[in-house]
Formats: C-alpha cells, structure tokens, sequence
C-alpha cells in the first residue's frame, strides 16, 4: 500500500510544481511589488529591517573578505616582488655598462693627458663663478633681461656667461655696484656663434623676442636634423666652446628653430662665469691686476 500511496502523491504534485515553475516569475514580480509598497508605506520599519538584516550578514561577509583582502595582498607582494627583481637586474646591467664607461672615461683621460704633454696644447681657459639670484625680469615686447642680486662688489664684469642648470642663458649687459643685469639668448639683440653637435655646422644663433631661437647664415644644404644639441663655437671670443645652449625644434623652409636648454621664464637663480678667454670683455685689464 505504501508505494501506490507515494506514487499518487507524486501525481498530485507535479501539477503543482508545474504551476510553481509557470507562475514564479509573476510571483516573483508580486513580491517585489509588495515590498516596495511597503516600503513606500513604513520606511522607517523597512530600513530598521534592511539595518538589521546588514548587521546579520556582517560577520559572515567580514570573515569572507579577510581570505581575499590576504590573497590579494600576498598577490600584489609577489608582484612587487617580481618588479624588485626586474629593476635589480635592470640596474646591474646599467651599473655594469656605466663601469665599463667610467673605464672607458678613465683611459681616454689618461691618453688625453698624455698626447697634450706631447703636443704642448695649450690648456682650456679657467673658469670662476658668483651664484646670483633672480630678483626681476623687466622684460617687454622689445627687452628680454633679467636682474641678479650680484655686482661689481660681488666680481660680476660686463660680457661674462650666465648659465643656469643644464645650459646657457645670456650674458652681462650692464653692471652696478649690487646688481647686474642679463640679456637673455631670445632677446632680439643677442648673437652667439654656435655649432651643431653631430654635423659640426657652424651658425649663429639669434633672438627674435619669442620663446624660441632662429639660426642664421646656415647653409640651405646642411644637414640638419630635430633634436640636434646645439653648443657654443667659441668664436669670437665670447663664449668658450661647448657650453650647451639647446636643441633644434624644428628645421624648414622657414628656416631652422632652437628650443633653449633653460626654461628662461623660470629661472630663479644664475651662476655668472667668468672663463678667462683671451681678448675677452670679462678678461681682466692691467690695471685692476
């Protein structure tokens, strides 16, 4: 009896599983209509409801994030694990062909020192600095120039180089007893003889009171190229060779362009050097000797 019992109450239920299963959805739909009427009717009651059943699943939660919020971090100590190991090797290597420079450097030193006590060069001009600080710059459409808090008191002379971080600035126009003024590489009345690194084109480089400058007397053919670095030539007396000034912006039919080195807007402070080149202006006269 008790088979033919359970087979009829399987009889009489999968209708009503079937039922269930078609109608779940609109039941469903019921629900969550029901709720939010209720919500809309006791909102305080849903919340502390809503609050309570947050409290509940708290720990539960908690506990679950604590496993992952590990994992997680173990993942990322390995990452940064593995990232320690790539720069370490990344800086050995670096370190190892930096050490093949240096004796490289050391060796080439050592020849240099060698051929010009055969040849009897004559020795690169010696140099001295005053560090002044930027206090002005009372420039305008037609003036490009900065003024230092370094004078004739200080041993700041007319004509001597102002260099400010990784390039040449200007030179020193104008002296007074605790100041002294600087006219910039953009301002339209400079002209610096120059070449270009690689090609060796020499050129002069001139002002035209915008952030940039132009290189003149360049012939049409010469081979110049973007991110050329631009230095000093040392003609003329003025500058000793090699100071770097800039790099060659653009280069075309409207001739060739040079973005300084120096950020000229932003300079606070200015190192005035004094290279010692004979027939110089900054080169001292018998009578101060």
């Amino acid at each position: 009896m008790k088979p033919r019992n359970s087979g009829s109450v399987l009889r009489l239920a999968a209708p009503l599983r079937a039922l269930a299963q078609r109608f779940s959805f609109l039941l469903l739909v019921l629900a969550s209509v029901a709720l939010m009427m209720v919500g809309r009717i006791d909102a305080l009651s849903v919340d502390s409801a809503r609050a309570r059943v947050t409290d509940a699943f708290a720990p539960i939660l908690d506990a679950i994030s604590r496993p992952a919020a590990t994992a997680a971090h173990v993942v990322e100590s390995v990452v940064e694990v593995q990232n320690a190991f790539e720069e370490n090797q990344r800086l050995k290597a670096e370190n190892a062909r930096l050490l093949q420079w240096k004796q490289a450097a050391l060796r080439l030193e050592a020849e240099n020192i060698s051929l010009r006590s055969l040849l009897k060069a004559t020795p690169e001009p010696s140099s001295s600095f005053i560090t002044a600080r930027v206090i002005a710059a009372p420039g305008s459409s037609f003036l490009r120039t900065l003024v230092v808090t370094a004078g004739r008191r200080d041993g700041v002379r007319k004509g001597q180089a102002a260099i400010a971080g990784s390039g040449l600035v200007g030179r020193v126009i104008e002296v007074g007893e605790w100041s002294a003024r600087v006219l910039l590489l953009t301002d339209i009345n400079t002209r610096i003889p120059i070449v270009l690194e690689r090609s060796r084109q020499r050129a002069v480089m001139a002002g035209d009171n915008s952030d940039q400058t132009r290189l003149l007397y360049l012939p049409p053919e010469a081979p110049v190229q973007v991110g050329e670095r631009v230095v000093t030539s040392g003609h003329g007396g003025q500058f000793p060779p090699g100071l770097p000034v800039g790099v060659v912006s653009s280069a075309g039919e409207r001739g060739v362009r040079v973005q300084p080195n120096v950020d000229l807007s932003r300079v606070e402070h200015l190192q005035l050097v004094e290279f010692s080149l004979p027939g110089s202006e900054t080169e001292p006269s018998s009578e101060s000797k």
